[in-house]
């Protein structure tokens, strides 16, 4: 796939991206999408964080890390770090701080404010606000001269919970790399033998019908909802949870839970998994049956780039992404039964439209919700910033 062109920002600035970690999940890959994107429009690309294994990653893309204890969350921590990227602001010649986490965020509005430095922050979850306090602590995702939010729903949440200036405001999706996530490219040869290779690792039963449900094991990804509806499938399909500790203390509450529903021969905790794409492709159905709405739900596109039958809860970022009826199913969360008739309904879809499904799946995510567009969109916010 050739280079898509970016937006010009001024040649050699220096953008710095601050987080925690860069270990798993949509905020480590968002920033690394961004540090080569950065570097593709000629700026230079800085990151800061405690480290982690996407180090290399980062400096792969073009950028250059910066290991910073960002995980810390105390006060002190914050005040410390503030210190320390304010240095690094004036050594470095920062032009801009993006800011991707709360603790990471007040360190560099705190960095930025004695610099003069054009901030921008990303929200990139629906924060919960549990203790007195929790708001304000949040607050700081929405105090950035443009807030970009990853979703519609997102974007309301900020308006409604801090009236920002709708002005300051940008809905900038998550992106699926097409090019990555392409069903295609597991069709040929190679692509076969990668997914051989995984059904053997994950000791998939042969003939069985898949379900995925990807992600960190979390109570409120709905991993025991998941559970409960397959206990409610026939005939027999498989129920893979890729991602998470397999050995941790909630994959031995939901294996409990299994044995209790009978099904514990058919769920398997597969752990992290470094070939989504043949993931995907191994599955008849991918779930998303989180009971807390979702920011955004990268899994959701993914799974539609790849063609595949998604079902997701019908709340968040999910509304947004899947067309009920056209190109997946939402269903109400936290409810294994619709979950399992919704599924039900997939499995026992004819080639014919199972292809079409997928077909209409993949189009709409390439419309709208690919790396390339995220990149260009947030790459013209720095440059509208640095002009």
């Amino acid at each position: 796939m050739p280079a898509q062109p970016f937006p010009p920002i001024p040649a050699g600035a220096v953008i710095l991206q601050v987080l925690p970690a860069l270990n798993t999940g949509g905020v480590e890959r968002g920033t690394l999408e961004m540090t080569a994107a950065i570097a593709r429009a000629g700026g230079v690309a800085l990151v800061a964080s405690a480290g982690g294994r996407q180090v290399p990653a980062i400096e792969a893309a073009g950028g250059h890390h910066i290991k910073l204890p960002l995980t810390r969350k105390s006060p002190f921590a914050i005040w410390r770090n503030a210190a320390r990227l304010a240095e690094i602001v004036a050594s470095e010649r920062v032009a801009l701080i993006h800011a991707r986490s709360r603790a990471p965020a007040w360190s560099a509005w705190l960095a930025g404010s004695r610099a003069a430095t054009r901030l921008v922050t990303t929200y990139h979850g629906a924060y919960t606000e549990t203790f007195p306090g929790k708001r304000a602590y949040n607050s700081v995702m929405a105090r950035g001269e443009r807030v970009i939010a990853i979703s519609d729903f997102i974007a309301a949440l900020i308006l409604e919970r801090y009236q920002i200036e709708p002005w300051r405001l940008r809905v900038i999706p998550r992106g699926v790399d097409p090019a990555m996530f392409d069903p295609a490219t597991l069709a040929d040869p190679p692509g076969l033998a990668r997914q051989r290779a995984l059904a053997e690792a994950w000791g998939l039963p042969p003939g069985r019908p898949v379900l995925l449900l990807p992600g960190r094991l979390s109570a409120w990804k709905g991993h025991a909802v998941a559970i409960a509806a397959l206990a409610r499938l026939s005939p027999d399909p498989v129920l893979v949870f890729a991602g998470g500790d397999p050995r941790g203390r909630l994959a031995h509450a939901l294996r409990h839970a299994a044995h209790r529903l009978g099904v514990e021969k058919r769920v398997i905790f597969a752990g992290d998994c470094a070939d989504m794409p043949a993931a995907y492709a191994l599955a008849d159905a991918v779930i998303n049956a989180s009971t807390r709405p979702e920011a955004f739900g990268r899994t959701v596109i993914e799974a539609q780039a790849m063609a595949r039958p998604v079902i997701a809860a019908d709340h968040g970022g999910a509304r947004e992404t899947i067309r009920a009826g056209e190109t997946g199913w939402l269903v109400t969360p936290g409810d294994p039964g619709a979950l399992a008739a919704a599924v039900a309904e997939a499995l026992a879809l004819s080639p014919a439209d199972r292809a079409a499904l997928g077909a209409r799946a993949r189009e709409a995510i390439l419309a709208r919700f690919t790396t390339a567009a995220m990149q260009a969109a947030t790459l013209a916010v720095y440059a509208e910033l640095l002009r």
